[in-house]
């Protein structure tokens, strides 16, 4: 039987095939062009190399790779690192590569691969094989790019970013987030603190916190709520009283508790609290009002107060006196803006500091700030002629008039995203709700109402005070 003659097209293995230098294609370039033909792929055979324009070495090369890499080393130490390679495919058909000499740390010690001068992605190294396996790897071209594609994986790292600068120039409080939330501990069911209502139950104080807070008029919208886990050390009542997460079988009982306990590998019971956090926005953003202090000046022009919720108001105005500092800065305006729009105006900020509510303790106690402490500071800004910036919550920032000296902002307030249509107050303004009063409303501050002032169960550093006199207020 005649064997078939294979054609002169298509080289096949030969038993005595010669050792040869080829190509060994080391990292891939940006688009994969190295499946293309015209770079070097794995499996081309050199031809020659033109390193700068004294060395020149054509094949067969001496001593094979390791002579090419002397050559190469020599190069490099005379930083001689530009080289031209040409290569052979099949028969007669060839490509070429214009490359630098760069070290091959991976391969170890005196070892060069070369980086192609048009994509820096792309490098080759070579390798020694027989003629016949360069030409079983040049016709396996298609299934080797198939398999590459198969093995390729998206690469990730980690770049640099220049937070402190971001933070400095974008923020509308340097280094201070427009990000607003309350975080809600689960309330104690028992004097001893040992069990805990459930996660609805602390989901539920969280909707009613907002509802409220929307009622009385302050100029929030809800964005989001999450579960915070924090953990803590239990031991006695506690443990034995809260939800064991030993197993998978126990996860079910977790869904609603707001005290899971487990044990770690010393033995120690650890106990995980589930707590709710809320975040929420100001329906118009936040707007900064710098409030500057004259010499003839002997009070601000406003008073401050608080509402059940924690937060700080503007209550009350000098009307008439456009000489004080509440008037020239924009404050009163945009109080009794405030006022004809059934809102609250929201102290958010002095000197940049957040004094929104915060946090809610395990006894139900809101942690927000002091209006006492807060009078005084600001009566210290007088004494000491410091200007006073403030930061006020706003309701709708197309309404706000030009009234608001913008020479007195201190800086922009962030754009805010529009809301969209189905998000709504959850209460619309109605006669229960706890508005500022305007000053013809009070009873001319010549006989204030004796008020009462008590200190809750939060701790030292949180107070709730009841029915403040007016007068003490004032700042």
């Amino acid at each position: 039987m005649e064997r078939a003659q294979p054609s002169s097209d298509s080289p096949t293995r030969d038993s005595k095939s010669p050792t040869v230098l080829s190509i060994e294609c080391l990292k891939g370039s940006s688009k994969a062009d190295e499946w293309t033909g015209d770079m070097l792929q794995t499996g081309d055979i050199v031809e020659d190399l033109r390193i700068g324009s004294s060395i020149f070495v054509k094949s067969p090369f001496k001593n094979g790779r390791s002579g090419v890499q002397k050559i190469l080393h020599t190069a490099f130490r005379a930083k001689d690192t530009s080289i031209f390679v040409r290569v052979r495919r099949g028969r007669d058909d060839f490509a070429e590569l214009q490359a630098c000499i760069v070290p091959n740390e991976s391969a170890g010690k005196k070892q060069y691969m070369l980086r192609s001068i048009d994509d820096p992605n792309y490098a080759v190294g070579f390798l020694d094989r027989t003629e016949s396996e360069c030409f079983e790897l040049q016709a396996s071209r298609s299934a080797r790019m198939v398999s590459a594609l198969t093995r390729n994986r998206l690469q990730d790292g980690y770049v640099s970013y220049p937070w402190e600068r971001r933070m400095q120039e974008l923020l509308s409080v340097p280094n201070s987030s427009s990000f607003l939330s309350l975080l809600l501990l689960p309330k104690a069911s028992d004097r001893a603190a040992s069990r805990y209502n459930d996660l609805e139950d602390t989901l539920a104080r969280a909707n009613a916190w907002i509802n409220a807070s929307q009622a009385s008029g302050v100029p929030i919208v809800f964005m989001n709520i999450q579960t915070e886990s924090l953990l803590t050390k239990i031991s006695g009542e506690t443990a034995s009283s809260t939800v064991n997460a030993g197993s998978l079988s126990d996860l079910a009982n977790l869904a609603n508790a707001s005290l899971y306990g487990f044990e770690d590998y010393h033995g120690v019971d650890i106990g995980v609290v589930r707590a709710v956090r809320l975040w929420y926005a100001p329906l118009g953003g936040e707007i900064p009002i710098e409030i500057k202090i004259q010499e003839s000046d002997t009070k601000l022009g406003f008073a401050i107060s608080r509402t059940e919720e924690g937060f700080i108001y503007i209550s009350s105005v000098i009307d008439g006196d456009e000489n004080a500092p509440s008037s020239r800065s924009g404050l009163s305006s945009l109080y009794k803006e405030a006022v004809a729009a059934s809102r609250l105006l929201v102290v958010s900020r002095v000197s940049n500091q957040k004094v929104v509510p915060w946090m809610v303790s395990s006894t139900g106690a809101v942690r927000c700030f002091d209006t006492v402490s807060l009078s005084q500071k600001l009566s210290l800004h007088r004494h000491a002629k410091v200007p006073i910036f403030i930061h006020v919550l706003l309701w709708d920032r197309s309404s706000v008039s030009i009234s608001v000296n913008q020479t007195r902002l201190r800086a922009a307030s962030p754009p805010v995203l529009p809301l969209p249509p189905e998000v709504q107050l959850a209460r619309h303004p109605n006669e229960n709700q706890v508005l500022p009063l305007p000053p013809e409303a009070h009873d001319g501050g010549d006989r204030p109402e004796t008020r009462t002032l008590e200190r809750d169960t939060a701790g030292e550093l949180s107070f709730r005070f009841h029915q403040f006199t007016l007068s003490s207020n004032w700042v």
